[in-house]
């Protein structure tokens, strides 16, 4: 009955996100409480809502002011000189520029951080998509693609990690074999990007092109008469901050807290200027941190009621004894579909470890069911459980039924191709 309930649920969502008929902050919300209520669970409301909110809170905090500290640097134009360089080596090729959003997009992804990753990429190829006429429903697809990739799969990516600590295995022996269908993957998005650069090549004025670079060259230089020093401490603040995120010298949220009060006070001194300011990203920053919230109200009911792990066991139990060994393969597949709807936290403690008991039972390694359990990554990143996505929507101003009515045949394409590397290389085997 749980499960049924949990599928109907998961379903009701996504079909009222997609045909419109409530927003994603009403349906985040309204869906699972509706199915908390049929399931009798109505006087455990508020101890599971406040489960919820307690897992998101952190990353609510951290995409308020990681919002707002990177608002603040693009109104700065500090990524005006990548959007120079790339208009550069592009020479206003849509495919050049789609290649460039991919290549960039991977290497970004190895940061680990998703709010972070969306936010420089959109910074440095939003401007010029824009101008250029190129959907930008395309950057959304390509980084969302990127970050679950490397992101979702590296033992120092926050899936990965969830799955080595909760199976109790060793980072290396978990990785190394993951290397070769991450770097065959990872081609394979970049051709994919060529496809889309070749899709948008007509869309393209090149009288566009030249008044795009001029106007962005044009700013540099009276950017740097009036602001001087200011463009050079706004790149060393950023960088310093990217290299404390790496190297997890403190919490995220304490980082962009500090780096924001710091960009704020050097670049806005007045202090009209910083309300206005703040005002003006705000717009942008608290849609971002309600959806978060509702994506917490989401997660805690479905997990604590005991649909999410109903689910899992409803999925196992379709596998007949003869096929155990096909348990791996079988985790890839559904681990699609459960991350798209789920947390990371509610799949990869809650579901995986279920997974990685029944396989033991046919002898087959933990080590292979984490591999399996983190190729639904892509499919997480663009499912309402991801909150950097939030922030994603945000930046390139797409409703979250749009933007998923045009990737989500994409993302999972590629993640049964990103499936097929891993059993080709021997990442997860077929018993």
């Amino acid at each position: 009955m749980l499960a049924v309930l949990g599928f109907a649920t998961l379903g009701t969502f996504m079909l009222t996100v997609i045909r419109r008929w409530a927003t994603a902050f009403v349906a985040i919300i309204a869906t699972p409480i509706a199915a908390a209520v049929i399931a009798g669970h109505g006087s455990e409301l508020g101890d599971m809502i406040m489960s919820g909110l307690e897992t998101v809170a952190p990353t609510a905090v951290l995409l308020l002011f990681a919002v707002l500290y990177f608002g603040l640097m693009m109104d700065a134009k500090l990524f005006d000189p990548i959007s120079v360089g790339i208009l550069r080596f592009s020479k206003g090729d849509p495919v050049r520029i789609c290649v460039g959003t991919a290549v960039m997009a991977l290497l970004v992804a190895l940061d680990g951080d998703g709010t972070t990753s969306y936010m420089i990429i959109c910074s440095a190829f939003l401007p010029i998509y824009r101008r250029l006429g190129i959907n930008p429903l395309i950057i959304a697809t390509i980084a969302t693609m990127a970050l679950g990739l490397i992101s979702g799969s590296t033992p120092w990516g926050g899936a990965a990690t969830r799955a080595i600590s909760v199976l109790n295995l060793d980072a290396g022996e978990y990785f190394v074999h993951m290397i070769p269908s991450l770097l065959l993957t990872g081609i394979t998005i970049i051709a994919l990007a060529y496809y889309f650069g070749l899709r948008q090549r007509r869309n393209v004025d090149p009288a566009a092109i030249t008044e795009l670079a001029a106007e962005i060259e044009e700013a540099r230089r009276a950017r740097t008469e009036r602001a001087g020093w200011r463009v050079w401490f706004n790149a060393f603040l950023t960088v310093l901050l990217l290299v404390l995120l790496v190297t997890e010298v403190a919490e995220l949220q304490v980082l962009f807290i500090c780096a924001f009060i710091i960009a704020l006070v050097v670049n806005y001194p007045d202090l009209s200027d910083q309300q206005e300011l703040i005002k003006k990203h705000a717009v942008s920053a608290v849609p971002v941190v309600m959806l978060v919230l509702g994506a917490g109200v989401f997660t805690g009911i479905m997990s604590e009621s005991g649909m999410i792990t109903a689910m899992a066991d409803a999925l196992l139990s379709v596998v007949p004894p003869s096929m155990g060994g096909w348990i791996p393969l079988f985790t890839a597949l559904i681990g699609i579909p459960l991350s798209f709807f789920m947390s990371n936290d509610a799949y990869f403690f809650g579901v995986l470890p279920v997974l990685a008991e029944s396989a033991g039972t046919y002898g087959i390694h933990a080590n292979e069911i984490a591999r399996a359990g983190v190729i639904g990554q892509m499919a997480h990143s663009i499912g309402p459980a991801s909150a950097p996505l939030w922030v994603l929507l945000g930046l390139v101003k797409a409703e979250l039924g749009d933007f998923q009515r045009f990737a989500i045949l994409w993302v999972l394409g590629m993640s049964l191709i990103f499936t097929l590397f891993a059993v080709l290389t021997g990442a997860i085997s077929i018993l």
